[in-house]
């Protein structure tokens, strides 16, 4: 449908699958909204952006200002007020106020129509007045005067034409031929799908040891539970665990990868299923499932909420490859096709094919979800979603909204742009992203503005440094600083991060040279760390970590998404940049050189800080420190001083 005042170009919106699916958001999020609108002729236009409940009660009404003068790009904002579904509409209409002060500016001057201009003054005003009683000692002053000839025609104009009456109109115009656009719906999810600080551990590396014969002791679910109060201590909101599943015998990797394993080697966790179980079973080596329920309880206690690897695959050795050998795909010598990623193979794991009996696919994955979440949990992280059919995904994820609606979804998708965006649309809450491979300020700026504009509808990043399969080139250096620089950029460029254990302790020997991938990789072996050992050492990045995730929970623009502004930088190693919610504002500066001391001087975009003077108070929430910083600011930064400063998380006294 066309507007009677056309309405163009909305954003944001998401179109998928033949409709219009929920733009991403949660309870108290700002959304920007914006539109072209445009009209016949010479009269101006106004238009509102409204937000509706999932009954389609009105909810809100903001008026949308012109982004710049004669470019017919409208913005407004909604605010979403609580967890739940929603639409939005934008309303367009014919602005007579603005016309007539438009025209009564150029026409009453000249003394062209004056009194006409007066009288339509006039009929504006009464008009309104019929419409909102409330301004009636205002609205009635100012038809008094337009009535009364004795006074010009330029003075009754300058008394009805006052800061006052045009900030009233500009707030509460009067509308005509009014029409509203389809409605366009909004999700507001759990807290969680946006904002989350995620640390990865393997429960059998967690309170293994080394036996008197030299064989490592593995972890269980009991010893792990030991380890949370320290993740708990560095700020953590989640915990991820690999797959805790029976894991496959047949064709078992042994360490590093090897296709020789010995009779202790633990096998990889993502090769799921032995005759003692599958997807719904625990592996025994880490305890029994009280034993699992017991540590999501204690987990919970520790402020952390588990989230569960979810891999749709499956070992040789699964219970569905003798059950529903149909899952799988039959090459024509009759065996079942292990899965490949050229040139590596995964002969412990076999894939699933969704075409042979697909509701039977669905059926038990709905199935084993369902079992997970009477269990306590509520956040999965999904492994290579991209190598499933997307539509399974919007099925699967429809189902789960409907029955558990705080349910989220991480999508482990290092792939294609287009798969990665669709996983979103079809209803992953966020997603794994090429942050890991983004190192300079131009290659930052450009990703980091992608994924908090151009697709933040639809895709929500989630930026990690490191993962037990990726080890990237920037950190095999073991420059202490480098990893705090990439721990500074993830945690306060978006509002969810992760790592995995091991990082703090500057974890970066490489399997080989020209690869990104850890030797003695912990998805191959039990690893022993010294953890203890590392603290009184102080050869640990912890307590920095613990300041990030301190930091990003007491300032709330750090929990947002769609405000992050960079700012220009005359050194480009050293990148700033803004997130602002309301009266809170903060300023980053990290230095990108982990060996040498740099400086530059920052100029900020003081109306994309929303500041009206030059010169503002900050303070440093990393060191406490209160500087007075102007519109072009000075900073240097040193990662060689013994406390090793990378960055600025600089609070604006506002």
């Amino acid at each position: 449908m066309i507007n009677r005042i056309p309405v163009t170009d909305i954003s944001p919106t998401v179109f998928f699958g033949g409709d219009f699916v929920p733009v991403k958001a949660i309870a108290g999020e700002e959304i920007p909204v914006s539109a072209t609108i445009f009209r016949e002729g010479h009269d101006l236009l106004g238009a509102d952006v409204v937000l509706y409940n999932a009954q389609g009660k009105e909810l809100s009404r903001s008026v949308m200002a012109e982004q710049w003068h004669g470019g017919d790009r409208y913005q407004g904002s909604v605010r979403i007020p609580a967890q739940g579904d929603y639409t939005f509409t934008i309303d367009s209409y014919d602005h007579p106020f603005a016309t007539w002060i438009h025209d009564a500016e150029i026409k009453i001057p000249a003394d062209i129509d004056a009194e006409l201009m007066c009288t339509i003054g006039r009929i504006i005003f009464e008009e309104k007045l019929a419409e909102d009683p409330s301004a009636k000692s205002m609205l009635t002053a100012a038809i008094k005067i337009l009535r009364d000839t004795t006074l010009s025609a330029m003075n009754r104009f300058s008394q009805t034409s006052t800061e006052e009456i045009r900030a009233y109109f500009t707030a509460h115009p009067l509308r005509r031929l009014t029409t509203s656009t389809e409605h366009y719906p909004i999700r507001a999810d759990h807290e969680r799908a946006l904002v989350g600080s995620w640390y990865e551990f393997f429960p059998r590396s967690e309170g293994a040891k080394v036996g008197k014969d030299g064989t490592v002791i593995s972890g269980t679910f009991k010893t792990a539970e030991l380890r949370l109060p320290a993740v708990a201590a560095m700020g953590f909101d989640i915990l991820y665990l690999p797959p805790v599943h029976p894991i496959g015998t047949k064709f078992r990797k042994g360490k590093n990868n090897t296709l020789t394993p010995t009779a202790s080697d633990p096998g990889v966790p993502w090769a799921i299923g032995n005759k003692e179980g599958g997807h719904d079973a625990i592996n025994p080596a880490l305890g029994t499932m009280s034993d699992f329920e017991n540590f999501v309880k204690a987990a919970k206690k520790n402020g952390l909420e588990v989230a569960m690897d979810f891999a749709l695959q499956a070992s040789p050795d699964h219970p569905w490859a003798t059950e529903h050998p149909e899952f799988f795909t039959t090459r024509p010598d009759g065996s079942i096709a292990y899965a490949e990623n050229p040139p590596k193979k995964y002969q412990d794991i076999y894939p699933i094919n969704f075409d042979n009996d697909y509701n039977a696919i669905v059926a038990e994955t709905l199935r084993i979800l369902r079992l997970w979440i009477s269990k306590g949990i509520s956040i999965f992280r999904v492994d290579n979603p991209h190598t499933k059919p997307v539509h399974f995904w919007a099925e699967i994820m429809k189902t789960i909204h409907a029955e558990s609606p705080d349910v989220i979804f991480l999508a482990e998708a290092f792939t294609k742009p287009s798969m990665m965006n669709a996983l979103g649309k079809a209803g992953f809450h966020q997603s794994y992203t090429y942050f890991t491979w983004r190192t300079s300020k131009q290659e930052l700026t450009d990703y980091a503005t992608e994924v908090t504009q151009q697709t933040s509808a639809f895709f929500r990043p989630n930026f990690w440094v490191n993962t037990p399969d990726i080890l990237p080139f920037h950190l095999q250096s073991g420059n202490p600083a480098i990893f705090a620089i990439r721990a500074a950029l993830a945690a306060t460029l978006t509002p969810s991060w992760g790592m995995y254990a091991g990082y703090e302790l500057y974890e970066h020997r490489r399997f080989k040279e020209g690869g990104e991938e850890y030797i003695d990789s912990e998805k191959y072996e039990i690893k022993v760390r010294d953890w203890d050992g590392a603290t009184k050492k102080k050869l640990t990045l912890a307590p920095f970590i613990a300041q990030l995730n301190s930091i990003r929970k007491k300032n709330v623009a750090l929990q947002r998404l769609r405000n992050l502004r960079f700012h220009t930088t005359e050194n480009d190693s050293i990148i700033a940049y803004s997130k602002r919610d309301g009266d809170n504002l903060i300023l980053v500066v990290i230095n990108l050189d982990p060996s040498f001391a740099q400086e530059t001087t920052v100029h900020w975009n003081m109306s994309e800080l929303g500041l009206h003077k030059d010169n503002f108070e900050v303070t440093d929430l990393i060191d406490g420190a209160s500087y007075n910083w102007s519109a072009h600011t000075y900073v240097r930064l040193d990662p060689t001083r013994l406390s090793g400063k990378v960055v600025h998380i600089a609070q604006v006294k506002l």
